[in-house]
């Protein structure tokens, strides 16, 4: 089963962490080694990637978790640059639909998982299960949940359950790595206020956002919790700092690239009746005469 690499923002799996004692800013290392690194990182990226597709036997699943403006689509786009589009899915959960709701909360996430051979990324997962409707419990009264409703005991069953399908997932393949951008309350609103200010991304902007902003000591606690509930050898948190975008991208390729060198991925080896098989193509091959 997979084994967190070690890493500065590796969250804790003895239930230790502590938001307010969490770096938002990261260790400074320099513009232009930022960039190198994290390009390093992605060209290693892309090989293992495809030695993951050709071993097929493990599935790589990143889950991208943050406030708002934490900079998540950026992140996965510049991280996961020049990657082969056939090998990864990225999925962008939203409100549930009708249909979603008709099951329960780990089944539209389940239902989207990664092959093996392949990298899924979550971009807001699960997760948004015991955040978001932890803050507004209001949002249970539409999730047609049997028997009397518990808020004393729900978000724990909710992080139990996580708990039991990653250890589940990774024991059957799964590499698991939770990446928790962790924005600072400040370093949002200068972005958000940006936003506001160019037109090129205005379309970015959303009023619920601010909505949101106003609950922000809530959702911190309930990250804090999550992270702590969850995270596990095998399906591990980091706590990204992401005031800086180049230096979160950089600590977040870095791992994605160690997390898959620490399961000696490696091509597959042919048997001895492939190799038969090889030299009688290959004699084939170079007899034709056209």
């Amino acid at each position: 089963m997979f084994d967190a690499p070690k890493s500065p923002y590796l969250v804790p799996f003895d239930g230790s962490f502590s938001i307010s004692d969490a770096s938002t800013s990261g260790v400074s290392d320099g513009h232009r080694h930022r960039g190198k690194h994290r390009k390093l990182a992605r060209n290693k990226l892309q090989q293992l990637q495809r030695v993951l597709a050709a071993g097929d036997r493990h599935a790589v699943l990143l889950v991208f978790q943050a406030m708002d403006a934490a900079g998540k689509d950026s992140t996965i786009r510049a991280v996961m640059q020049g990657i082969d589009p056939s090998g990864c899915q990225v999925y962008s959960f939203k409100r549930p639909s009708n249909l979603e709701l008709d099951h329960d909360f780990l089944w539209r996430t389940s239902f989207r998982l990664p092959q093996r051979g392949r990298i899924g990324i979550f971009n807001r997962s699960h997760y948004e299960e015991v955040l978001v409707v932890r803050v507004h419990p209001q949002i249970l009264a539409s999730q047609k949940l049997p028997g009397e409703l518990k808020l004393e005991t729900i978000w724990d069953d909710r992080l139990k359950s996580i708990r039991d399908q990653e250890e589940h997932l990774a024991r059957n393949g799964t590499v698991i790595i939770k990446f928790w951008l962790n924005v600072s309350k400040d370093e949002q609103k200068r972005r958000l206020l940006a936003r506001l200010d160019d037109p090129k991304k205005l379309w970015k902007f959303e009023p619920g956002d601010i909505v949101e902003r106003r609950h922000w000591d809530a959702y911190m606690t309930a990250y804090e919790d999550a992270l702590n509930a969850t995270s596990r050898p095998w399906a591990p948190w980091y706590a990204i700092p992401a005031d800086d975008k180049d230096y979160m991208r950089a600590r977040v390729a870095e791992i994605i690239t160690n997390s898959l060198e620490s399961i000696g991925l490696s091509y597959p080896q042919p048997s001895e009746e492939d190799l038969v098989e090889f030299a009688a193509s290959r004699a084939e091959l170079e007899s034709e005469t056209d």
